[in-house]
């Protein structure tokens, strides 16, 4: 399976970064701007939240891919040797005997 790229964490505080400044900055703004800065916060909340759907569908494939290939895996061998282990474990015998 191969390796999706990670998701951009710094992009993600740098918007973080720039909605906490928006919103800090909300109670000094002239009346006439607030629209402007209310609008760029739903747009930075936009890109946020695709960002994290993106990142969700990205694993929920990589789930996907890892439960496929796990169905073809077979444990049948492990599974009888770690049955042969622990019955000797049980009986105190040696390998072999």
């Amino acid at each position: 399976m191969e390796e999706k790229h990670a998701p951009d964490v710094d992009r993600l505080e740098k918007q973080v970064d720039e909605l906490e400044r928006l919103t800090d900055t909300l109670g000094e703004v002239p009346d006439e701007e607030v629209v402007a800065v209310l609008g760029r916060a739903v747009e930075l909340l936009r890109e946020i939240n695709s960002g994290i759907e993106s990142g969700l569908s990205d694993s929920h494939r990589g789930t996907q891919e890892v439960s496929a290939l796990l169905e073809r895996v077979n444990l049948g061998p492990f599974d009888e040797a770690l049955e042969e282990i622990e019955t000797r474990e049980r009986s105190g015998g040696e390998p072999g005997a």
